[in-house]
């Protein structure tokens, strides 16, 4: 039992983070690009290429400020393995991933500097304290924030490349049951707290042969989150030797998130659609397994180092989206995208209880005055029926599904 508690641990601390190009991902980075299916790579819609592509940047005519938010409402349902037949289900508080970007260039440089401030990854399950896998997860938390100053090159009228300096912020939450008991009747549990940071880049190439058609290839590097001297604290039942074997109140940790390369076409059919195609590439193969270092015993004697495998795969998303422009003050768009989920068979936990996700969104602009618009945008997200048996993560064996909805608003301000 000692050493399952350990793999598990070391799983579930920090993995929730990882895993929306499967899991927790949050891939909200632009409210008009969300109402297209998250596509944009291939366009230089707004400010927002900061993140989609650099180099559409400098190709914005326009100085300007953009604030979004979205409210994500995610829910879980698990099921055990026969022969049990009761479900649980999560109680997640709503996550507001946000982005803010601005840039700036003079009206004839081909140069333009730009700063975004957006949430990459990050989210909250909360399985309760009395749900069957209460011994791998109770509750967690997790933000990841990116902040990305860049600065964009026109080459030409049809071609442009920017690259951003990224640094990222963020924190980890975790909280679950330990099957430990108090003369008192309560049950023990854990709970781990820590910050962590890490470096990266975001480089773009944009390419327009014609007023019609526009290319976007963009590289977004691996960023490795190191949590030093996280808090490691208890509730026990008060015994020496337990607490001997739970002497740990420090540990360290890191986490690669995935590199991404992204492929995207744009296509004006008519001067008002505007129809885009993203292919995007997540590099999740570098989550290989996760290790994490303790200052004493968690579990037992001599139990201060875990690593429990995690042998993710490399997985595609598919974007399609479009816009319409109604009028000079009014915008329309849809879009529909395919993920796939990186967790291999027997890998599968309560913290990214993930599968291959289908997204269906909806959005619009309503052009307040010259200078200031409003975007609003929708998405659905339904993630497959997932069975698992667990059995080479030391997670939660059964049956979970997956659905999220996901309203978002963005004012824009232009000068």
């Amino acid at each position: 039992m000692k050493s399952k508690f350990l793999a598990f641990l070391g799983g579930a601390v920090l993995s929730a983070g990882i895993a929306n190009a499967g899991g927790f991902q949050a891939n909200l980075q632009g409210q008009k690009q969300i109402g297209m299916g998250h596509a944009g790579t291939g366009l230089a819609l707004d400010h927002s290429s900061i993140f989609f592509n650099p180099g559409a940047l400098a190709h914005l005519r326009q100085n300007g400020i953009q604030l979004g938010v979205s409210a994500l409402n995610a829910r879980i349902v698990y099921r055990e393995p026969a022969p049990g037949i009761s479900e649980s289900r999560t109680n997640n508080p709503l996550s507001t991933p946000f982005q803010v970007y601005a840039s700036y260039g003079k009206e004839e440089s081909p140069l333009r500097f730009g700063i975004g401030v957006y949430t990459p990854y990050g989210s909250s399950v909360n399985w309760g304290n009395t749900w069957q896998g209460r011994f791998g997860l109770n509750e967690l938390s997790l933000t990841a924030i990116f902040i990305q100053p860049t600065v964009s090159y026109r080459v030409s009228e049809k071609f442009g490349i920017g690259a951003g300096f990224v640094f990222a912020t963020g924190s980890v939450n975790l909280q679950r049951s330990i099957p430990l008991v108090s003369t008192f009747g309560y049950e023990s549990g854990l709970e781990l707290d820590g910050g962590a940071t890490g470096f990266g880049y975001n480089v773009g190439l944009y390419f327009a042969p014609t007023e019609q058609l526009s290319f976007g290839l963009t590289y977004r590097s691996r960023v490795d989150m190191k949590v030093d001297e996280g808090d490691v604290t208890y509730r026990l039942p008060g015994s020496p030797l337990i607490g001997a074997n739970f002497s740990a109140n420090r540990f360290n940790a890191e986490l690669p998130l995935p590199a991404n390369i992204t492929l995207g076409i744009g296509f004006k059919p008519t001067e008002k659609l505007t129809l885009a195609a993203d292919l995007q590439r997540i590099q999740w193969s570098a989550y290989e397994s996760l290790k994490f270092d303790f200052n004493g015993n968690v579990g037992g004697p001599g139990m201060t180092t875990s690593e429990s495998p995690r042998n993710y795969k490399d997985v595609f998303i598919y974007r399609l989206g479009a816009q319409y422009e109604v009028s000079e003050s009014f915008t329309i768009r849809a879009g529909a995208y395919y993920d796939e989920s990186p967790v291999q068979n027997g890998y599968l936990t309560p913290e990214t209880p993930d599968a291959d996700s289908r997204g269906i969104s909806a959005g619009l602009t309503i052009a307040l005055s010259e200078k200031v618009d409003l975007d609003a945008s929708f998405l659905y997200l339904n993630k497959k029926q997932r069975t698992d048996d667990a059995s080479k993560s030391g997670g939660v064996p059964g049956t979970f599904k997956s659905v999220a909805y996901v309203p978002g608003i963005g004012i824009n301000y232009k000068f």
